[in-house]
């Protein structure tokens, strides 16, 4: 299955929603969106596009319903999702676990694009495997420019294949928080300061912390 939406916020009005496949979206606030799945996705094969527009001074809030569960298609194992950002105005992006069930492989592609006002807070949790399982793999990819500078790029893998997996030590789940501008913020993980502004807090461990 293919699913696709696209949220376009402007400021002073509701945000525009255009959405197909097993997603839509819901105003459930006047600055806020839930994404709801209407299907039975993501399973092996199936594809993820979501596009979120922010102008210049509008204000987005994006959250989830429900957990996303990925689980393995009949015939194919791997799903994706992919994230296009372009924000010129204030975004919190904050759904969500994913939880990559046993047998299942997902990637999720996050590409940012900033204008110089822009605010930003987004957060990633996953985690691999329900209860009792530990093969699941995810890996996520995430690229945020300023203008036509870089800011970040970034690359983790979880799970069962994943590079940095081993007998010894073998985190099945994190947490990733990036925020722009601001430099310091509070945390659990571990906090990177950007060079050209913002910062990337991580955490790994077994299990994701109870909210």
């Amino acid at each position: 299955m293919r699913a696709g939406i696209v949220v376009i916020a402007c400021a002073g009005r509701l945000a525009r929603i255009e959405g197909g496949g097993g997603i839509a979206g819901r105003h459930t606030e006047p600055d806020t969106v839930h994404l709801v799945s209407t299907a039975a996705t993501p399973l092996g094969g199936d594809s993820l596009n979501v596009r979120l527009v922010i102008e210049p001074g509008a204000r987005l809030r994006i959250r989830t319903v429900a957990a996303a569960v990925t689980l393995p298609g009949a015939c194919i194992d791997h799903s994706t999702a992919r994230w296009d950002i372009e924000n010129a105005g204030e975004l919190d992006l904050d759904p969500q676990p994913t939880v990559v069930a046993g047998g299942s492989s997902h990637g999720t592609d996050v590409r940012i694009k900033l204008a110089d006002t822009a605010r930003l807070r987004l957060r990633e949790r996953v985690q691999i495997g329900r209860c009792g399982e530990r093969d699941g793999f995810w890996s996520g990819t995430l690229r945020v420019d300023v203008g036509a500078m870089p800011l970040l790029r970034h690359r983790v893998e979880l799970g069962s294949g994943a590079v940095g997996d081993d007998a010894l030590a073998a985190p099945r789940a994190c947490i990733s928080e990036l925020r722009y501008p601001a430099r310091k913020f509070e945390t659990a993980g571990t906090l990177l300061e950007l060079a050209r502004g913002g910062s990337l807090a991580t955490w790994q461990g077994d299990r994701l912390p109870a909210c």
